[in-house]
């Protein structure tokens, strides 16, 4: 197992984690199960509760648990993970991670039923869940952060009574659902599902994950001048789309707009469409994909890394 880690911990990020490796590494349950073991306690060492001592522990034939060598005390390496009461072998979800790590826009849940063998209702299930280790709490830490907002489904069925003169963005009768992104430049994103594009909605979240003295970059809309970012110790440059401007020297969004042109290719074409009640989650997907885009191991193993991370 420590042979095919370091091997796998090897590949760098800009080559392919291939499915023979995947195999190789992964033939059984037994490695998915030794895998969380030694990711919750290194060398599968740990306190056994009724020694008192941490004790090596080995895994039992048939179940999800090990004992300890000396009292026979069992552990169980799943309990609070994504695995844990699930009926689904741990080589299908492996393998449905596996998948969801070798594309870039993302994979729908028809395709991980047909992949993977299992029903559709269990494909959703896994891949709720599997999406549930891409939500990351993370600060910009970035000098230089662009921000802007975006609009995700719903038609309007009148397009004119439904949006703003001012700023070509939807009214607030329209049912689009608005949502919040900002960028570190050659950096990591943020993107939050938000109740409305209000000023007393969005500042909240830029104090909160951009740190102060950061130069924030957004467009001409009204709402970024009342927050009046100066005054909290933002930098504030803005840019006029409205009049075909998007370059002024430093100041631009071309990198959110990156991210959000990815989002929408995304929901467009592999997801088709997202109900506000699970847009987030879709939304913490993209974000992770981009925010490990340069990692120097393979996207599959960067989710691998997050499953006992979620457990602590």
């Amino acid at each position: 197992m420590k042979e095919r880690r370091k091997q796998r911990q090897s590949i760098p990020g800009n080559q392919k984690y291939t499915f023979k490796d995947f195999g190789s590494e992964f033939p059984n349950d037994e490695a998915c199960l030794r895998f969380i073991a030694e990711q919750k306690w290194p060398d599968c060492r740990t306190m056994c509760a009724k020694c008192g001592v941490e004790r090596k522990h080995y895994p039992i034939t048939g179940r999800t648990a090990y004992s300890c060598d000396h009292c026979g005390t069992h552990i169980y390496p799943l309990v609070g993970t994504i695995f844990q009461k699930s009926s689904t072998s741990l080589r299908t979800w492996f393998h449905a991670m596996f998948l969801m790590g070798q594309t870039r826009c993302g994979i729908s849940a028809k395709q991980i039923q047909r992949q993977t063998g299992v029903t559709y209702k269990t494909a959703w299930r896994m891949f709720k869940q599997i999406r549930t280790l891409m939500a990351e709490d993370i600060r910009l830490e970035g000098s230089s952060v662009e921000a802007d907002e975006m609009y995700v489904g719903g038609k309007d069925k009148n397009k004119h009574a439904h949006k703003r003169v001012d700023s070509g963005r939807p009214g607030a009768q329209s049912p689009k659902t608005p949502v919040f992104g900002m960028v570190e430049r050659g950096g990591r994103v943020i993107a939050r599902v938000t109740p409305d594009v209000k000023a007393k909605t969005l500042f909240p979240i830029i104090k909160e994950r951009v740190l102060p003295a950061s130069t924030v970059y957004t467009d001409e809309y009204p709402v970024y001048g009342w927050m009046k970012m100066h005054e909290h110790g933002y930098f504030h440059h803005r840019v006029q789309h409205q009049q075909n401007i998007y370059v002024m020297g430093d100041a631009h969004t071309n990198t959110i707009e990156g991210f959000w042109s990815l989002v929408k290719r995304g929901i467009g074409g592999v997801y088709h469409s997202v109900s506000r009640k699970y847009l987030q989650s879709y939304l913490d997907e993209f974000s992770f994909r981009y925010n490990h885009r340069q990692d120097d191991q393979p996207m599959f193993v960067s989710l691998l890394d997050q499953v006992a991370g979620k457990a602590n």
